[in-house]
């Protein structure tokens, strides 16, 4: 077995990663391991996780803040793109990879490391995200996989590792799921989810609630945005994570966000995940309602294409591409003049937009009416009509 100095790996406090310290030390023996964590708004607390780290045998542990630049460099441009990943999924674990990925690399090259390691299961798409990353970003680094060499074959096997080892963990054999969390979403996989004939359970939530719990009674907030980007919640300007962090209490409130999802997984098999995204369906319906209002129809309808693809890039870790540059060029453009104000109805599980506004609206009111108006002329449509029609009048003849 190749012997690594030094080892940054990619670190949460979870069942994985604290394992994976001590497996580290004993089977690349005398390397230093280097636990790197990365802030992304999830909601536990991180000041315990040093001492736990250094405890199972890391040498130190970075705590990194990346709420910000998570949020403002990869949340809003997949959101300004439209990305959905097979119709249904926000993206919210995807789009987190590369970040923590690109930190690791940069940790990695400050502390003169040998190789990097991460938990990802051999079954996971995350694996291939974060080898993706990294090797656009540095090539020649060593990634260690755990999951692909190890002897341990489920999550109960690492629980009883943990136990054996005093590797203090908050998974049971009874409450297994695995869970990814940070300002966008939390996902839940494993546990009774592998049957999808199961409904998943109530006690699952951890961001919101089933929407018959949530309140009867109806929420309204007004989302600003200035070209494409939220900037304000009801004519308060907000920087972008405290508005996702407020978005999220109104969310979670009202029931809004969770989905219950089979998806085709990149490595080639189908998962169940249940995602809890209260903010992010409330600001993707907010942000196409204000795009219906402005952008003109073939550029909608081209951009809808688009998203499609951005989802599926995202989705497989491809970041760090020329064509995901280049896609987010082509939508910059498009949110030039995505400027104006959305009011979302938040009702029982609900994300309604039910009013909008700009100044560069392409909506009038003098076009559309079905009162008398003086500036369309229904006359002109018979000939657009023949005209748009004559390349099919002969196809099928009486």
């Amino acid at each position: 077995m190749k012997q690594y100095q030094k080892i940054v790996l990619a670190y949460s406090g979870g069942l994985d990663t604290s394992v994976i310290i001590p497996w580290l030390k004993e089977h690349y023996e005398g390397c230093e391991v280097i636990a790197v964590v990365a802030d992304m708004g999830q909601r536990e607390e991180l000041s315990g996780l040093e001492e736990k780290a250094i405890q199972t045998g890391a040498s130190k542990l970075y705590i990194l803040d990346m709420k910000e630049e998570f949020v403002d460099d990869y949340i809003i441009p997949t959101m300004q793109a439209g990305a959905v990943y097979e119709n249904k999924y926000l993206l919210g674990t995807s789009f987190a990879r590369p970040i923590i990925a690109k930190k690791i690399v940069e940790i990695a090259k400050k502390e003169g490391a040998d190789a990097i390691c991460h938990g990802c299961t051999g079954k996971g798409n995350d694996q291939v995200r974060f080898k993706t990353t990294i090797k656009a970003l540095n090539p020649a680094i060593k990634i260690i996989a755990p999951w692909r060499t190890w002897n341990f074959h489920s999550r109960e096997d690492l629980i009883e590792y943990a136990k054996a080892h005093d590797i203090p963990i908050h998974q049971t054999v009874e409450k297994i799921y695995s869970r990814d969390e940070n300002i966008w979403h939390i996902s839940h996989e494993g546990g009774n989810l592998e049957n999808p004939w199961n409904e998943h359970l109530k006690d699952i939530h951890v961001l919101s609630c089933e929407p018959e719990d949530a309140p009867d009674e109806v929420t309204y907030v007004d989302i600003d945005f200035e070209q494409g980007v939220p900037v304000g919640l009801n004519g308060e300007k907000m920087d972008a994570v405290s508005l996702l962090n407020k978005l999220n209490e109104l969310g979670s409130k009202n029931g809004i966000g969770t989905i219950d999802i089979i998806e085709n997984r990149l490595v080639g098999m189908k998962s169940r995940g249940v995602y809890e995204t209260p903010c992010g369906t409330i600001l993707y319906a907010a942000h196409t309602d204000l795009e219906r209002l402005i952008l003109d129809r073939d550029t909608m309808q081209y951009k809808n294409i688009v998203a499609q693809k951005f989802s599926q890039m995202i989705y497989d870790g491809l970041w760090f591409t020329p064509l995901r540059n280049a896609i987010s060029a082509f939508v910059d453009v498009t949110q030039e003049n995505v400027t104006g104000t959305v009011r979302m109805k938040l009702y029982k599980g609900n994300a309604l937009p039910v009013a909008s506004k700009s100044d560069y609206s392409l909506y009038s009111e003098e076009f559309a009416t079905f009162s008398a108006d003086e500036i369309y002329n229904q006359h002109d449509a018979e000939g657009f009509i023949n005209l748009f029609s004559l390349p099919h009048t002969q196809l099928f003849p009486a």
